[in-house]
């Protein structure tokens, strides 16, 4: 197997979004700043435009540099936390009617995901969730053996049963952000990239500006949305943020033949069909952990997570804590940023454990023995203490809109996250409860 992984040489570097013509211009002012370039950010920007207010993004590093793009592409609503379906299937709706909406394929396709179980556990697992969200309007239900081996044929492991939602599916990450973010420029947005936001500025309290290394942009309103940046830029301002940063390791094949176009999860390895005839994989069951001094300062608020899901996290301790340390975490307006001095996070690839993904998903489809990796790559996810977003104004911030803490889950959801967010700017009803993702919620 291990000569198979790395018969092709794989690189180890991120995967490239298509180009996209951004500002060289910062505005002087405009009715809100979105800080951070990734899909929720982008999807806000689109929805503010769409609603004829003035909006502009500015992004330290290049759009979607980060998480954004380099997810698995999975469009869920099986097995999310009945309280977060709603964001899910409304995201659902959004993605289905984006080609229209933006011009352009996103690489969305309702292809389905389906989970399969090894264990009784497993199936208890999704037997229970099922019957939690009965009379939500999912689609879902359960598989028996027969059925799995029907829909994805050829595997050399006895399921017991599993999970099937017809109507999840995939985007492409490297299509639908650049697609969206052209979109909202040609309704007016600006997007501006390699240009930090240094700090808030603020009149009588409230929101007023920022101050990015090329001066100041006045306004009225403030967006972060800058994933796993969020929790320092925040804390500069004195305002806490519980998330930190986990690692996920990803490969990509080359085209083949697979056994199904359904994504699939197994409790140690997922795939996905790509748009390009290859496959997404990774190994479901684990992240990597680099602990930093976040960990130690806010480690023990997610001590009932830590407990539960110690098996799944690979923890080390080595250069990411230094290089962590290195970085300030107080700095005014006129001093440089943190964000300046690490324009892109670009977390390596932990070989093991994609290693493991492909062990794991040959052992389980031995189709796979014949793929051939084109790409690996790591990407660095900001994990809240129940893996859900935080979307809300921030406490003694009046006119800071927090949109971040997406625990891996943001690319699936952006587009109805960035709806939600333009509701709470507005001030219009949201069409998705915001209490689930009130920031003072921890």
């Amino acid at each position: 197997m291990s000569q198979a992984v790395h018969q092709t040489a794989p690189l180890n570097r991120a995967p490239q979004i298509e180009p996209v013509d951004t500002s060289a211009a910062l505005p002087s002012q405009v009715d809100v700043v979105v800080i951070g370039g990734g899909i929720v950010g982008l999807s806000t920007a689109l929805c503010l435009a769409e609603r004829g207010l003035s909006v502009t993004v500015i992004e330290k590093g290049r759009i979607a540099g980060e998480q954004s793009s380099r997810n698995l592409g999975w469009v869920r609503k099986v097995m999310r936390p009945p309280v977060d379906l709603p964001m899910a299937q409304r995201a659902e709706e959004l993605w289905a009617r984006m080609p229209q909406r933006v011009g352009a394929d996103c690489g969305f396709r309702q292809a389905g995901i389906t989970y399969v179980a090894r264990s009784e556990d497993e199936l208890a697992n999704y037997a229970g969730w099922l019957e939690d969200v009965k009379g939500s309007g999912v689609d879902s239900r359960m598989l028996s053996p027969r059925e799995i081996e029907a829909m994805v044929p050829g595997s050399a492991q006895s399921w017991i049963g599993g999970i099937v939602t017809p109507s999840d599916g995939r985007a492409e990450p490297t299509l639908a952000n650049s697609a969206i973010a052209r979109a909202a420029i040609a309704k007016g947005a600006v997007i501006v990239e390699n240009c930090a936001v240094r700090t808030l500025e603020t009149a009588g309290g409230a929101v007023s500006g920022v101050v990015t290394e090329r001066g100041e942009v006045r306004c009225g309103q403030v967006v972060l949305a800058g994933g796993v940046w969020s929790r320092r830029f925040l804390a500069n301002h004195g305002i806490g943020l519980l998330t930190l940063p986990l690692v996920a390791s990803v490969l990509r094949t080359e085209p083949m033949e697979g056994p199904t176009d359904c994504a699939v999860g197994g409790s140690d390895f997922s795939f996905r069909k790509r748009l390009d005839g290859g496959y997404t994989i990774t190994q479901r069951g684990a992240l990597f952990a680099p602990l930093t001094l976040d960990h130690l300062l806010i480690g023990l608020d997610y001590l009932p997570t830590l407990i539960a899901q110690w098996k799944n996290l690979r923890v080390s301790l080595g250069r990411e804590f230094f290089d962590d340390l290195k970085l300030p975490r107080r700095w005014k307006a006129d001093e440089t940023s943190p964000f300046e001095l690490v324009r892109v996070m670009d977390p390596p690839v932990e070989q093991s454990l994609n290693d493991e993904a492909m062990r794991n998903l040959i052992a389980a489809w031995p189709a796979f023995a014949q793929a051939k990796v084109a790409q690996q790559w790591g990407g660095m996810i900001d994990v809240t203490p129940d893996s859900m977003p935080v979307i809300g104004e921030a406490a003694r911030m009046p006119g800071l809109i927090l949109a971040t803490g997406f625990s891996g889950h943001g690319f699936g959801t952006g587009p109805a996250a960035g709806e939600l967010v333009a509701d709470l700017v507005t001030g219009r009803t949201p069409s998705i409860d915001p209490s689930t993702y009130r920031p003072d919620r921890f």
